[in-house]
């Protein structure tokens, strides 16, 4: 289950469960849509993968208790700024590559 992160890694801000700002990479490394699209390239800092939208988990109990209530969004934050020199050395040979052909 997606832990629905609050805020992004980089620039550190508020990321809420319904964010439809809110992107992630498959290991769920969570940006928002700005950071990845004007600094990161879409290349995951952390493992070189793309991003995509995260989802909203619903926050009614539609069925069987799978709403935010039950599964509330973590609480712990990361922030860890990516070294936009560094990033852009490591990302330069595979930016080109569609995130699926990675």
């Amino acid at each position: 289950m997606l832990e629905l992160r609050p805020n992004c890694e980089h620039c550190n801000i508020d990321l809420s469960p319904d964010a439809t700002t809110a992107m992630i990479c498959s290991f769920e490394c969570t940006f928002c849509r700005n950071c990845v699209e004007k600094h990161l390239s879409n290349v995951c800092p952390n493992c070189g993968g793309g991003f995509t939208l995260r989802p909203i988990r619903p926050s009614r109990n539609w069925n069987n208790q799978n709403d935010l209530h039950h599964h509330p969004a973590i609480e712990s934050r990361t922030h860890k700024p990516v070294n936009l020199e560094y990033h852009r050395k490591f990302s330069a040979p595979i930016v080109k590559i569609k995130p699926q052909d990675r």
